[in-house]
């Protein structure tokens, strides 16, 4: 397979790959041929501003193997940079990555959300995904004190790839504990995949997928999520075009 070429551009400090869909999907694909570990992050606008205010989590962005623009937002502060990407949403993309590993033979491991849900979505990829090979599920509330006994359980088992559902940043500060002992497993945190896979939360429809509206849809069926969005992507955005404004001025 040949080696395809990484590109990257810093959003407020963090890099993001410009890959398409294709290419990222790709990406991960000869990872998994070649039996390499790799951390994947989906990240979004609020990972971001997060990332910069908690050192610790902003380190475990910085150092993740593939970081792929999951939503608008990212979209958008590319397109103020110059760039245009696609937004590779982490639900689609973790999905097609099962569908891989199904095809060729690769175990997988699913952690987080609710007991129903995870079970449910568990029997849903089975049906969706002929032969996968699912050797973990485990619901996500757990007490700190059952932490060490459940990856102790991940690293006897090793799945292929694991797919962690324990929402940003807790997932991906999982992650970052586990990957160095897991060695040859592929991780991605995909939040709230499982209840979409499970089918108790449906995804926008394709017209709003389409104009990068996802977003909206999904606040006004949770408007709770209005609170997480709001003021977060607008001062996201103020801080990119700062950004981008004093880089031209420095000649960057």
């Amino acid at each position: 397979m040949v080696n395809l070429q990484v590109k990257k551009e810093p959003v407020l400090g963090f890099e993001v790959d410009l890959f398409s869909f294709d290419e990222a999907l790709q990406h991960v694909h000869q990872h998994l041929r070649e039996n390499k570990g790799l951390h994947i992050v989906t990240i979004n606008p609020e990972m971001i501003m997060q990332g910069n205010k908690n050192d610790k989590f902003g380190r475990v962005l910085n150092n993740a193997g593939l970081t792929v623009p999951d939503g608008v937002g990212i979209k958008i502060a590319l397109k103020i940079k110059g760039i245009n990407q696609e937004t590779i949403p982490g639900v689609e993309f973790a999905k097609k990555i099962a569908l891989i590993c199904a095809l060729d033979g690769y175990s997988v491991g699913m952690f987080g959300a609710k007991e129903e849900i995870i079970q449910q979505a568990a029997k849903n990829l089975r049906q969706e995904c002929e032969n996968i090979n699912i050797t973990y599920i485990r619901n996500g509330f757990f007490l700190e004190s059952e932490e060490k006994t459940i990856k102790e359980e991940l690293k006897a088992i090793s799945p292929r790839v694991l797919f962690v559902a324990l929402g940003s940043p807790k997932q991906e500060m999982f992650i970052s504990e586990l990957k160095e002992e897991m060695p040859n497993t592929i991780f991605i945190g995909v939040g709230g995949s499982f209840d979409v896979w499970s089918g108790v939360v449906q995804r926008a429809p394709k017209i709003y997928q389409k104009l990068g509206l996802e977003w909206l849809y999904r606040t006004i069926k949770e408007p709770s999520r209005f609170k997480r969005i709001f003021p977060t992507l607008p001062l996201f955005l103020i801080q990119v075009i700062m950004e981008t404004i004093n880089e031209k001025i420095r000649g960057v």
